[in-house]
């Protein structure tokens, strides 16, 4: 019995949710990306992607991403009301279809949570970790 092989590249699945997250009306006044932009501060609305590990399923032919959501706004409310925007919209991914990946489940980690940020000493920060199983036949 052989063991099934992971894909020669897993989706990018960083610049899937920044398109689904920046996508969304509900975030329109705030930078989705997988960085912050030069001279960012952390006082400005923002949502960064970043993939913080997770695993590939041989037999399912599934990758489950955890990622990592770091929520920036003006004040400590508004970065609240950000990081649930985007979190629901991520929670929202499950059961669609993105180019040829299939999410098929969403579910969250940890968070949001307050984390102050020690980069930007300004910075009104919430973070949260969601697994994202996408189906990459």
């Amino acid at each position: 019995m052989t063991t099934p092989t992971p894909p020669a590249s897993f989706p990018d699945i960083e610049a899937m949710i920044v398109d689904v997250l920046d996508d969304d009306s509900r975030l329109s006044g705030a930078t989705v990306a997988v960085q912050a932009p030069a001279g960012f501060d952390g006082t400005a609305p923002a949502v960064f992607v970043n993939r913080r590990g997770g695993a590939w399923v041989g037999e399912r032919h599934v990758d489950q991403p955890l990622i990592e959501l770091e929520v920036y706004g003006p004040t400590k409310q508004a970065a609240h009301v950000l990081a649930n925007d985007a979190r629901q919209i991520l929670l929202s991914m499950a059961d669609h279809r993105y180019g040829t990946n299939l999410v098929t489940e969403v579910e969250e980690q940890d968070g949001p949570r307050w984390l102050p940020d020690y980069l930007y000493s300004a910075a009104n920060r919430y973070v949260t970790v969601m697994k994202v199983y996408v189906d990459v036949h």
